[in-house]
């Protein structure tokens, strides 16, 4: 597959942007490990958009050179810090856009003493293209991304076939994306463009076993109580 050294755009962007104050706990995680644990990036003509040009050296950021493992949509932060104390080893990017739930992040990494977490206030979709180098993240997570329900909003979908072929070109040889999902309907429709991409291959010739090492949050417990069914891709460079 070509490399994809271009710069994107998302115009269109796969999540709601939510605006909200902290409670107490929040500000107190916020004020204390912000500096430490948030990375600043440009900012482009969107609130949560990054600047064309914007460049970061992640080895200088968390002062280590490591495999680079991202999740896009981290929320409060559940998932990635269970996969991050599970991956000393690794330098960890969070991206989400509400910062409530980034100061939420913030303090359960504290409290569970995970340090090699960074996390940014910014649309993930458009930092893969900004401030990653081609091969150069070893796994992305994509858990339980908003599955905009209504027809006309499946434009909006961060599963798309460019967004495929853009994770395609930031993943090393052999690295692995992630997937989780509780929509049936945006289950099949990632599969489909997941399997449709020449530069990507389904590990498990369908639906993927549940990754032991991912926590139950409360999100996806609410669609088990709903009877949904989860569903998991893994697919490799």
């Amino acid at each position: 597959m070509a490399a994809m050294s271009e710069r994107i755009h998302r115009d269109v962007v796969s999540y709601v942007r939510r605006s909200g104050r902290m409670n107490a706990a929040q500000q107190r995680a916020w004020d204390l490990y912000h500096d430490d644990w948030v990375v600043e990036l440009p900012a482009g003509e969107r609130v949560t958009s990054i600047a064309t040009d914007a460049q970061i050296d992640w080895a200088g950021v968390f002062g280590r050179e490591a495999p680079l493992l991202v999740e896009i949509g981290s929320g409060t932060g559940h998932a990635v810090t269970a996969l991050a104390e599970a991956h000393p080893h690794a330098n960890v990017i969070a991206f989400e856009v509400y910062t409530p739930a980034v100061a939420s992040t913030l303090g359960r990494l504290a409290r569970h003493g995970v340090s090699n977490v960074r996390l940014v206030i910014a649309d993930g979709a458009q930092a893969l293209a900004t401030v990653f180098e081609p091969a150069t993240i070893s796994e992305l997570w994509t858990f339980f991304p908003d599955p905009w329900h209504k027809v006309r909003h499946h434009k909006r979908r961060l599963v798309s076939p460019e967004f495929a072929a853009l994770v395609g070109s930031r993943l090393v040889p052999a690295g692995r994306w992630r997937l989780a999902t509780d929509w049936a309907d945006y289950a099949e429709a990632m599969r489909e463009v997941l399997d449709a991409d020449a530069g990507l291959t389904n590990e498990h010739d369908g639906w993927a076993p549940r990754w032991e090492l991912r926590p139950v949050t409360k999100y996806e417990q609410r669609g088990r109580s709903a009877g949904r069914e989860i569903y998991d891709l893994s697919y490799r460079r």
